[in-house]
């Protein structure tokens, strides 16, 4: 369907690795007339317009609908981008570290990731789970929502370094001793071995 928007595809922005059932273009911004149908994310966002990411999203079923996600931190290290979820109705939006997963289906229904701001993003279609890291820990996300959230795993800084069979290996860093510590994440559970160990929520 032509919408009369202009968009750009921005090729290292769009991360869509698990099948999906929707589609989904970056605007390069903001239109002036706005579509039928619109969405803001957070919904109680100020000063949304500043920095934020706008895409056009075509759900399987319904009107296409434009969505606006509030930019978090205009930090190059805080990620921006699209991301395919587990559940193929989903759609993850991170705009400058703040992560939003929205069900295509009923656009007013939406979680924002509790990491402020979100670091890296994996898909691990393997695992079935998109994989969020934040400054202290991981969070996974799947086909039913909240997989699991490790425990502290780092003072300060993720460094994440190889996947080996269901095991996510990584360094978090030990202010008491001032140095990287290694750790081990079963990517089923969220159970961990290494500084903090603790059982996953």
């Amino acid at each position: 369907m032509d919408t009369g928007i202009s968009t750009r595809i921005v090729t290292d922005a769009v991360h869509f690795d698990f099948p999906h059932s929707w589609q989904a273009e970056i605007l390069a911004e903001r239109p002036l007339i706005l579509p039928p149908s619109s969405f803001t994310y957070p919904q109680e966002a100020e000063e949304v317009e500043r920095g934020a990411l706008h895409a056009m999203i075509r759900a399987a079923s319904g009107a296409p609908f434009l969505a606006t996600f509030a930019l978090g931190f205009a930090d190059p290290a805080a990620p921006t981008g699209l991301w395919s979820c587990p559940d193929p109705d989903e759609l993850c939006a991170v705009s400058g570290g703040y992560a939003f997963v929205v069900n295509t289906l009923d656009p007013g229904r939406f979680t924002q990731i509790v990491f402020r701001p979100v670091l890296e993003v994996r898909a691990l279609p393997e695992q079935k789970v998109l994989l969020f890291a934040g400054h202290h820990s991981l969070l996974a996300w799947g086909a039913s929502g909240l997989a699991w959230q490790t425990a502290r795993l780092s003072s300060e800084g993720l460094r994440l370094t190889e996947i080996r069979g269901d095991e996510l290996h990584g360094f978090g860093w030990d202010l008491l001793t001032d140095r990287e510590v290694p750790f081990v994440v079963d990517l089923k559970t969220g159970h961990h071995s290494g500084p903090h160990s603790e059982t996953a929520r």
